[in-house]
């Protein structure tokens, strides 16, 4: 876990990081922490970055393995993202789209609905992941029940160990236990599905079609399930599903979009087009939160209607489609193609592919290897939960000198694209090494700890 300082006061320099973890252990409430545990947890406090590297505050270098949570795509200070949100500085920092609009959050939409899946025609912004799958998830609600001699669909097909973000709509649609288990009085009721399985999607449609608003789903990686991969066409056979039942398709590319799995965004692997799509993390390069959800011309038709008629969308955030946000993200897909970056991360992927293979399969804890394009998961195998040893592999590498994360015992690796290939054998060699270390003495220090 990282702490990110940015306004050093007079004579920071020479605060010592032990003091600052002593203040953040005072004050700060962690997400997805046992802050008893992080009590006694050693932690860098991190100062600066440059590239696929972040500085903490007693100068040692870490390379940012998880794009600092899967949202950093160019690199951290890239120079044309850095002017371009100070540029937008220099007009005006934000203003609401309540009754008003500006250039940045109109260029961005005719971009994204440009670099879509064909079909796609309305943005509609948000704050975050979680928030451009609540938006969807209303709008599909608010579709069937708005829809002149439709039925009125009130439910939702989710999969298996699906994460869709933390809002009460979000979890509804989620599909792991751990995380809703305690939130189950404040979830709607929704249906699930086995991820892979479309047999299974079948019959629940066939069964149930008339009350499903949508499927929703993660494709062709359920990140926070471990990066568990849906088999080949399994997304396209979802898609066809849908329509043979009239049901909406949303697909939550948050963690997929913008490169992550070879592509743009996931569904042009399968040539798929959803009814609404949901985007966030690498939209702004890593740099602001921003979220979109895109909604197809026939949806956003079933909200036109006469002012007394109520069809508003009554849905909306305080810092939608904020102006330095928009800037940011305008940068990054600059960045994209004048970088030619997709192309560029071909070689890479099977350079990746190749030291996984090399350096981490052969390994005695490493039970299974999930991946797709820049996305990885390595599954560690025969441990206890108690032993924590995905934790224990993360401190290892923090160690060796990369920033890594853990899903239980799946251990994650998603480096910003921009990541040279010197740099990616690098953490690829360390994370190798911190699973040797930590799978022969880890459980140890799991349990003294």
């Amino acid at each position: 876990m990282l702490v990110v300082w940015s306004a050093w006061p007079k004579g920071a320099c020479e605060v010592r990081s032990a003091e600052l973890a002593s203040r953040d252990r005072r004050v700060l409430w962690h997400p997805f922490t046992q802050q008893l545990g992080w009590e006694h947890e050693r932690f860098p406090v991190i100062e600066r970055a440059e590239g696929t590297t972040l500085y903490d505050v007693d100068g040692r270098a870490y390379i940012d393995g998880v794009s600092s949570l899967w949202c950093n795509v160019h690199g951290h200070r890239h120079p044309a993202i850095d002017a371009a949100v100070r540029a937008q500085l220099d007009r005006v920092a934000h203003s609401t789209m309540l009754g008003l609009s500006h250039g940045p959050a109109i260029e961005l939409a005719e971009r994204l609905v440009e670099l879509a899946p064909p079909g796609l025609s309305r943005v509609f912004y948000s704050d975050s992941g979680a928030t451009a799958v609540e938006v969807a998830l209303k709008i599909a609600f608010q579709y069937w029940a708005q829809r002149e001699g439709a039925p009125r669909r009130r439910t939702f097909i989710r999969l298996r160990d699906a994460y869709h973000g933390d809002t009460i709509g979000s979890v509804s649609v989620g599909g792991i236990e751990l995380f809703g288990a305690t939130y189950r009085p404040l979830l709607f009721d929704t249906l699930q599905a086995e991820p892979g399985d479309e047999r299974e999607l079948a019959r629940l449609l066939q069964a149930h079609g008339d009350e499903v608003a949508a499927v929703v789903i993660e494709p062709l990686v359920q990140g926070a399930a471990g990066m568990l991969l849906h088999p080949p066409g399994y997304l396209r056979a979802v898609r066809e599903l849908c329509s043979e039942h009239g049901v909406l398709l949303i697909c939550d590319e948050v963690a997929t979009g913008f490169g992550r799995t070879g592509t743009m965004f996931a569904c042009e692997q399968e040539d798929v087009s959803p009814d609404l799509l949901c985007l966030a993390k690498g939209l702004t390069g890593g740099y602001l939160p921003l979220a979109a959800t895109l909604a197809s011309e026939r949806i956003y038709e079933a909200f036109l209607a006469r002012h007394e008629e109520f069809r508003t969308f009554f849905h909306g955030h305080t810092y939608t489609g904020n102006p330095l946000a928009c800037a940011a993200a305008l940068a990054a897909l600059d960045v994209f193609e004048r970088e030619r970056t997709l192309n560029r991360l071909r070689g890479k992927i099977a350079l990746l592919e190749r030291l996984l293979a090399e350096l981490v399969a052969p390994l005695p804890a490493v039970a299974e290897i999930r991946q797709r394009g820049f996305m990885v998961g390595i599954a560690l195998g025969g441990f206890q939960a108690a032993d924590r040893m995905g934790h224990q592999v993360t401190v290892a590498a923090r160690e060796g000198g990369a920033i890594i994360r853990p899903l239980g015992d799946v251990v994650v690796l998603m480096p910003p694209l921009s990541i040279a290939e010197g740099e990616l054998r690098r953490l690829v060699e360390i994370t190798g090494s911190a699973i040797e270390q930590a799978t022969e003495t880890g459980t140890g220090l799991a349990r003294a700890a």
